[in-house]
Order: structure tokens, then sequence, then C-alpha cells
């Protein structure tokens, strides 16, 4: 009797307790207290955590660095080198460019015969412009020759070495060139400067000089092939009190970024100075 006692008791406390925690669950009052008692457990919780993520970064986070500047390192080095060979393909890509224009440029002309050359210096002196080339008697090159690209007139070659060989540019302030106007159908004359400008003159004054009207070797004198394009005329100037029509030119030829040239071989300047009184 007493045993039954004993368990009909369990029984009913059990039975009490779940019915407190059903009326506690059903009220919300068990969430509250349930959070009260896991919120100190849940602060301990994080303050371990925090800890020991402190010390797994202070052991592990020097070996990581380091690692990252080794793949740093080599990622730069891999980026050095790939911009080092898309530099040489854009260079090799342009220099193919060119010798296919002096190509065409020298299939249009075949009455022409042609030796290509580099540019391989330039004069340093800021009151002539020269340029020279790899080319020179060896590769039957001769003082006077002309030299042209597939977009016009470079100038005149005015020294030769075995292997080299120097060129007047129509920039230089020596270089005079007689010229004609395709539209104007006049002569006149290209002039050089100090400054590298351009400039025609000696253009009769009756003549209709306009902008954009295309200046041509004449072949008058001797010293270049007729029908080589120049430039254009730029600003046109007239003056009742000159005798002459002149104009600012613009050159047809990028000398600043000139890398390669045709030159005229079959062409022999003349040299009628005796003829000069």
């Amino acid at each position: 009797m007493k045993r039954l006692s004993q368990r009909t008791l369990q029984t009913i406390t059990i039975g009490l307790i779940i019915v407190g925690v059903l009326a506690l669950a059903l009220s919300g009052l068990l969430n509250q207290i349930v959070g009260k008692v896991i919120d100190p457990l849940v602060a301990v919780q994080g303050w371990f955590a925090t800890r020991t993520q402190a010390m797994v970064e202070f052991f592990t986070v020097p070996r990581d660095v380091a690692t990252l500047r080794q793949e740093n390192l080599a990622l730069q080095n891999q980026v050095s080198q790939l911009q080092s060979e898309l530099l040489a393909a854009r260079q090799q890509l342009t220099e193919t460019d060119i010798l296919y224009a002096l190509l065409d440029y020298a299939r249009a002309k075949p009455e022409n015969k042609y030796v290509a050359a580099s540019v391989i210096g330039r004069d340093p002196s800021p009151f002539v412009k020269y340029i020279i080339i790899n080319h020179g008697s060896d590769d039957g090159i001769i003082k006077g020759m002309p030299v042209v690209t597939q977009q016009g007139l470079v100038g005149k070659v005015v020294a030769v070495t075995a292997t080299a060989a120097r060129v007047q540019l129509i920039t230089d302030p020596g270089s005079i060139i007689n010229v004609r106007l395709e539209e104007a159908n006049t002569d006149g004359q290209v002039l050089g400067s100090v400054t590298g400008d351009v400039s025609l003159d000696m253009v009769n004054p009756s003549a209709n000089l306009v902008q954009g009207d295309l200046i041509l070797t004449s072949g008058l004198g001797g010293v270049y092939p007729s029908d080589i394009l120049i430039g254009q005329v730029l600003s046109p100037e007239s003056s009742d009190s000159t005798l002459f029509q002149k104009a600012t030119v613009q050159p047809v030829v990028d000398f600043v970024n000139l890398r390669a040239v045709l030159i005229i071989t079959n062409f022999r300047p003349v040299d009628y100075s005796p003829l000069v009184p």
C-alpha cells in the first residue's frame, strides 16, 4: 500500500509539472523564463567564441598574410609578363600594318622601284629635321633619292654610308620643293621651317587659292618626281602688298610617328647647276 501511494504521488507530481509547463507555454511565460535562463549561457558562449577566434587568428593570420603576399607577388609578375606580351603583340601588329601599307603604295605605282627601310634615328638638334634609316650604299641608296611613305612625300636622301642614310625631311628649314596645286592649277613652292611647320609660297596672285586644295610635287627642278602628295592648303594668306600668295600647309605624313619609309631607287635627281648662268 505504501509503495502504491509513492507511485501515485510521483505520477501526480509529474502530471502537475506537465500541466504547469503547458500552462506556462500557452501563456507565453515559458519563453520568457527560458530566455532569461539561456541569455547568460549565450553571452558566455559568445565570449568564449570571440576569444577562441582571436587566438586562432593570432596563430594563423601571419601565415595567411605571408601566403597572400606570395600570391600577390606572383600575380603582379604574371600581369607584368602579360602586359609585355600585349605590348609586343601590338607593336608587331603596327609594324605589319605599316609594311602592308607600304606594299600597297608600291603596287599602286609600279613605274617606280623601291627599297623599304626602317627609321633608326633622328637628329637631336631642334633646328634641323633629319631622320636616319637602316639602308645605305650597300643597298643601292645614293644621295638625292626621294623618300616616301604610303601617305606621301617624306624628303630626300642627303648623306649615305654603307649601311645607313640620312634623310632631310620636308619640314627642315633648308627644304624647298617645287609643287603644283591640283584645284588651283598653278605652281608654287613648299618650304620647311625651324619650328617644323610647312608653308606654301611663290603662288601666282591671280590663282584661286582655297583651303583644302591638294599640294603635289610638280617635278620642276628635277629634285623630285612629279605627282607625289605633300599635303593640303590649310590657311590661305593674300595681301595686296605682296607679289605672291602664301598659305600654311598641313602635311599628310605623320612625321612624329614615322617608323618605316620607301626610297625610290630608280629616280636620279637632275643636276642642272652648270646650266644656270
